[in-house]
């Protein structure tokens, strides 16, 4: 039988909760780990969600410059207090983001910044192809949606795949490191860089 601390250990792996949120969690659960991990990850989204109103007037500006000098980043990241811009973890969070901007080249930070002019566009695009494949008039609706599901996980920041975990999003990383610090986080803004690139 694994014992208690295993357990924990195992959690706070995979979850990077607290020692005693992983031990509620568990106890809570009947120490099934996956169980575990959707009670954390509930209750993270739901302190985030209470501190999503609330200011972000600290943070920092990172810069990160690719391996060859080829790209760069600089992202605008923001919390409550400069206790918490000043932490580790919040450090590690903000070089995540570098990374993922560098690696995935999203255009945006979340959905809602996607001029309507561009998204109706690509919707004209996407209802054309299912036109011109064949599809059932019927469907066309569903492939367009589809689609822009798609598009919005491909250049959105927030709804990319977190490029070293593909069962996480960036916005299921930003909620879990809220939960662990306490304070709400933002990304405002980023800007990337490509040689020889507009």
């Amino acid at each position: 039988m694994v014992s208690m601390r295993a357990l924990v250990k195992e959690l706070r792996a995979k979850t990077g909760a607290g020692i005693l949120n992983c031990q509620n969690a568990l106890k809570e659960n009947g120490n099934d780990i996956e169980k575990a991990i959707d009670h954390l990850r509930q209750k993270g989204l739901a302190l985030a969600q209470k501190k999503a109103s609330r200011e972000t007037k600290e943070g920092v500006i990172s810069a990160y410059i690719h391996a060859g000098s080829k790209i760069g980043v600089l992202v605008e990241v923001n919390c409550e207090t400069d206790f918490v811009a000043r932490n580790d973890e919040f450090k590690a969070f903000v070089k995540n983001i570098t990374l993922q901007i560098a690696a995935a080249n999203p255009s945006y930070v979340q959905r809602e910044q996607v001029p309507a002019h561009q998204l109706d566009r690509e919707k004209a695009i996407y209802l054309a192809q299912a036109k011109e494949l064949g599809k059932p008039e019927t469907t066309w609706d569903k492939i367009v949606h589809g689609k822009v599901e798609k598009f919005f996980q491909e250049q959105c920041l927030l709804e990319q795949t977190f490029i070293k975990d593909p069962n996480t999003t960036i916005h299921d990383l930003l909620t879990q490191t809220i939960a662990r610090l306490g304070e709400n986080i933002t990304i405002p803004r980023f800007t990337r860089y490509q040689l020889g690139q507009e």
